[in-house]
């Protein structure tokens, strides 16, 4: 009798899936609680997974492993304070010249209830909200980000010290994953799909962003807006949030030559910024770097709204990575599972049913499991022995008289 077809679950489909979701929702609390310290680390571990290309290149040229890992951290280093430093300066700029658009803002406010008002709509709602708003808080927002030196100091600081002690233990990486390799090739190669779409993601977003964020400058000195560069440092920022970036990064402008100039030299800051990012990001990019997010836009815009709510600010730009990594460990990690990446990968082929090589395509071979369902294996047809021509039908071997046949048993 077979005891696997009757065998039954030790509890119940719906109290596992009910735990399931408890221990997922106890899980995303905990991580929440630590956000502070997780998102600084995740953020560290990205910057390696960039860098690291450069380390083993040292090495192979015989520089020693300490002076390569050396060399990176500062390498490393020097990234964080460029990125930090130029945003702190777009914030310090906006802090010194947002009080001198006060009076404009509110000529601006008392404008757009005059247009609400023209339209029919009743002004005392939105009038209630817009007195709430004092145009000040602006300038107090900012100073605010600016002042909060300890928190930036301390977002610094663990970054930086985890850079340095991973890339350290980086030194023995690539034995360390040959050595799992042999025990779990698939794990194996889904943190490598990881490292590779994540290294594709950062250069590819920094590259095209810093693109964007030249020829915006250049669009805004030619229309005339005031604060060109520090919309340039906004922009290049804003293009490493998935979907809604190029909203953040346009609005503030928009706003500006609003306020300096007339309503057409806001219309043509909004066309030049959506033409621009349209040929540059939609056009040209893919034909250099074909899909570099890994999942679909969609998958992308919610992992920005799940990963800014769990991680806070910083959330949003590791958005994809996290998603990436979640990806990689859950999905590309059992091929059981795999399947899911037809569902939420990017560059996937109608026509073939496939996921095309993209980011999170790795180099080298694949494991023999695909995201195709695995076949069953058919048994071997089996060949007929060859029938003897003295032996006929009736003459086949009695397994009662084994040495007799059949005929020899009837005689």
């Amino acid at each position: 009798m077979d005891t696997d077809s009757t065998r039954q679950p030790i509890l119940p489909r719906f109290l596992i899936i009910v735990l399931g979701l408890a221990g997922l929702a106890f899980g995303i609390q905990f991580v929440q609680g630590l956000q502070t310290i997780v998102a600084p680390v995740f953020l560290a571990l990205n910057l390696v997974v960039v860098v690291h290309p450069l380390q083993a290149y040292l090495i192979s040229k015989r520089v020693p492993a300490i002076v390569a890992a050396s060399i990176t951290v500062v390498l490393v280093m020097a990234l964080l304070v460029a990125f930090f430093g130029l945003n702190a300066w777009a914030i310090a700029e906006l802090v010194i010249v947002l009080p001198s658009y006060s009076g404009k803002l509110a000529e601006l406010y008392g404008d757009i209830i005059g247009v609400t008002t023209s339209w029919g709509l009743t002004p005392e709602v939105i009038q209630s909200q817009l007195n709430a708003f004092d145009f000040s808080s602006l300038t107090d927002a900012a100073l605010k980000v600016l002042s909060n030196v300890s928190a930036i100091v301390a977002l610094l600081t663990t970054v930086i010290m985890t850079v340095f002690f991973v890339i350290m233990d980086s030194l023995q990486f690539p034995a360390r994953l040959q050595a799992i390799s042999n025990v779990a090739p698939q794990f194996t190669y889904a943190m490598r799909s990881f490292g590779q779409g994540v290294r594709r993601y950062w250069i590819v977003a920094t590259i095209f962003g810093l693109i964007v964020a030249v020829f915006d400058v250049i669009a805004l000195w030619i229309i005339g807006v005031p604060l060109a560069l520090v919309w340039g440092v906004l922009a290049f920022t804003t293009n490493y949030i998935p979907n809604v970036g190029l909203i953040i990064g346009l609005v503030p402008p928009t706003l500006m030559a609003l306020l300096e100039g007339s309503w057409w030299d806001a219309f043509w800051v909004v066309v030049a910024y959506l033409t621009l990012n349209f040929v540059i990001q939609s056009i040209i990019q893919p034909k250099f770097t074909g899909e570099s997010v890994g999942v679909t836009p969609f998958i992308s815009f919610l992992s920005l709204l799940f990963w800014y709510w769990v991680l806070g600010p910083l959330g949003a730009l590791l958005a994809l990575p996290a998603t990436l990594l979640v990806k990689a460990l859950l999905v590309d990690a059992d091929p059981r599972a795999r399947w899911i990446n037809l569902l939420i990968s990017s560059g996937f082929n109608r026509h073939t049913g496939k996921i095309l090589a993209t980011s999170g395509a790795p180099m080298g071979p694949e494991p023999e499991t695909t995201l195709e369902p695995e076949p069953t294996e058919e048994p071997a047809p089996t060949s007929e022995p060859e029938e003897d021509p003295q032996t006929t039908s009736g003459d086949a071997e009695d397994p009662e008289n084994p040495g007799t046949t059949s005929g020899d048993a009837i005689k």
